[in-house]
């Protein structure tokens, strides 16, 4: 029964392969165990997931590139109305 498990389940994963690859992105990388740890025990402190913390530090990275680049800080506050000077730059 478990070997025929395993069949379906393999099946279904090769079928939707590309649509899971389309939809979602693994970032596959590395750290000293012991930050990780620590995240992780973070995470599980506060309830968060490891989503969470890619999506709040891609905003604060954002938020800090935008601190030294006028054209990315107006895409973010959703000012499209840049000056002449500003657009030749």
């Amino acid at each position: 029964m478990e070997s025929k498990r395993y069949v379906k389940d393999k099946r279904y994963e090769d079928k939707h392969k590309e649509e899971r690859k389309a939809k979602s992105m693994f970032f596959g990388t590395s750290m000293p165990r012991s930050k990780a740890e620590e995240i992780n025990e973070f995470l599980t402190q506060y309830g968060f997931t490891k989503v969470q913390l890619i999506e709040a530090g891609y905003k604060a990275l954002m938020d800090e590139a935008a601190e030294n680049d006028l054209g990315l800080a107006k895409i973010m506050d959703d000012y499209d109305d840049f000056f002449e000077s500003e657009n030749k730059k």
